[in-house]
């Protein structure tokens, strides 16, 4: 069941999602936000010159990206041979402080971001982006948790969760953070043999498609976005995420815009 108060996790349910209201920016926000960087900010950033020192090819962060891919790719193909649903999951958390971004404003007059800069109070988002593996659908899940963070009984409870909506085996891919293993963890696996965790290599959340969701999220739909409070920022990443939900074909361009290969049916 969804929890109506604003400080508790929730976990959206399929049958109790509300449908897909359409696109409906916060007021604050009123044309898209460019997804790049202005071009005095990106001429003027550049690598600093160092002296290289004595290297070793497996420490390179090159070779890393490579066996990143060779790994989730093993994942992806175990995930089809065992006829099992691939879960990737992130988290990420959002300040009541905006993420400033260039935007529009009418000529000789600065868009000012009515904030209190000293905020650091947030709401963090856990997401699980997944793909069937018999039709190749792809599925959104996620929690929030308003003026906390996902500690490993949370995660517990959001696979718990997770697991009442797909059935069979599923594999899920996340990164090796200190929520994502222990004592807590381990029990809960003794107690689901169908379910299998999977560690992202080192250097690689640019192939974890919820990267871009987080991004998405963040950078576009947020941007320069000023919530009175915390219950008010809560409920619009809500809406944001249900309206990810239920729109597929943008859940495809976010995957595509990671460096994971889409999985194939011939895996």
């Amino acid at each position: 069941m969804v929890a109506a108060e604003a400080d508790r996790s929730r976990f959206w349910h399929g049958p109790l999602d509300r449908a897909s209201r359409g696109r409906v920016d916060p007021s604050p926000l009123q044309h898209r936000v460019p997804s790049e960087l202005p071009s005095r900010l990106a001429d003027s950033t550049r690598l600093l010159p160092t002296t290289p020192g004595p290297t070793c090819p497996t420490t390179q962060r090159g070779e890393y990206r490579a066996l990143g891919r060779q790994r989730l790719a093993a994942h992806s193909k175990k995930a089809s041979d065992t006829q099992a649903h691939l879960v990737l999951i992130d988290e990420t958390g959002l300040f009541l402080n905006p993420l400033i971004r260039r935007t529009w404003s009418a000529i000789g007059h600065t868009p000012i971001l009515d904030a209190d800069g000293g905020q650091r109070n947030k709401v963090s988002v856990i997401g699980g982006l997944s793909v069937s593996p018999t039709y190749r659908r792809l599925g959104f899940y996620f929690a929030t948790e308003p003026n906390g963070f996902f500690t490993a009984d949370k995660v517990v409870e959001f696979l718990r969760d997770l697991l009442k909506h797909l059935r069979g085996n599923v594999i899920v891919v996340w990164d090796n953070g200190g929520n994502h293993k222990g004592s807590i963890i381990r029990e809960f696996l003794k107690k689901n043999r169908r379910l299998r965790l999977e560690v992202l290599p080192p250097w690689a959340p640019d192939y974890n498609p919820v990267e871009a969701v987080w991004s998405w999220l963040k950078y576009g739909e947020l941007a320069n976005y000023t919530p009175e409070n915390i219950p008010e920022l809560d409920d619009t990443v809500v809406d944001r995420m249900i309206e990810l939900k239920f729109d597929p074909e943008l859940l495809k361009a976010l995957w595509n815009r990671s460096k994971l290969p889409f999985p194939k049916d011939s895996l």
